[in-house]
């Protein structure tokens, strides 16, 4: 997927490059291991999930380390965005679940999310489809236009997920992210986001003169505003 990137950049560039994408890969390691364990079924409660995520990623993962909260939910807290703490709930027997993790390898920083649909539900089956579709349509608009904006291509994820049939529920369509703590990075921290706000070309360099390599976050919501799924990873 991230073949030839490494093309006309600088050797400290480069390195910086193969560690996040190093950082992805365990990540997804981790997603897959937790979807082999069978954590999320009906009748356990987010928390627990939550739990078992935090003693897998640290016993087969070494990941001591996040860099954000473990984020799980299901049902009606799927609508919720990361910063909001629902109250904790049950999985239901025809629930869409969704997780986002941050967890740091060396001292590289992740940021993955996927969703399931737990029951026969075709909506949240579609929804869960249509996640990935959504992103690779908005990271081909990122690729092709040199100097989009945040505001842009913010703007740009909400019209996609409004033609295919879901609203965009997240505040931001992503982020920054690079060595932990890449929160502690100097500037407007709008700059670091992909939202309403960030006027800037998101491929101008950051404070330090580094690149800046961003999550592209893709939150959709159904039409009656029952559920929702989420999906991210790097936009590269």
């Amino acid at each position: 997927m991230y073949d030839g990137l490494m093309k006309n950049i600088s050797p400290e560039e480069s390195d910086r490059l193969s560690a996040l994408i190093e950082a992805e890969g365990r990540a997804f390691e981790l997603l897959d291991a937790i979807e082999a364990a069978h954590f999320i079924r009906p009748g356990r409660t987010e928390r627990a999930i939550e739990q078992d995520i935090r003693e897998l990623a640290k016993m087969d993962f070494g990941v001591t380390r996040h860099w954000h909260k473990r984020v799980v939910r299901a049902g009606i807290n799927t609508l919720a965005i990361a910063s909001d703490n629902p109250p904790d709930r049950i999985v239901g027997d025809d629930d869409i679940v969704f997780l986002d993790l941050g967890p740091v390898f060396e001292e590289w920083e992740a940021d993955v999310g996927r969703s399931y649909a737990v029951g026969p539900d075709p909506q949240k089956h579609a929804l869960c489809e249509d996640l990935p579709i959504i992103f690779d349509i908005v990271r081909e608009k990122f690729r092709n236009s040199p100097d989009i904006t945040g505001a842009e291509l913010y703007a740009f994820s909400c019209e996609t997920a409004e033609r295919h049939g879901w609203y965009f529920g997240g505040k931001i369509a992503g982020h920054i992210v690079g060595e932990f703590p890449h929160v502690h990075i100097r500037g407007d921290k709008d700059h670091h986001r992909i939202n309403p706000h960030n006027a800037l070309p998101l491929r101008d360099a950051d404070a330090d003169g580094h690149q800046r390599y961003w999550i592209q976050e893709v939150h959709l919501v159904s039409q009656d505003r029952s559920f929702g799924g989420f999906y991210e990873r790097l936009m590269l």
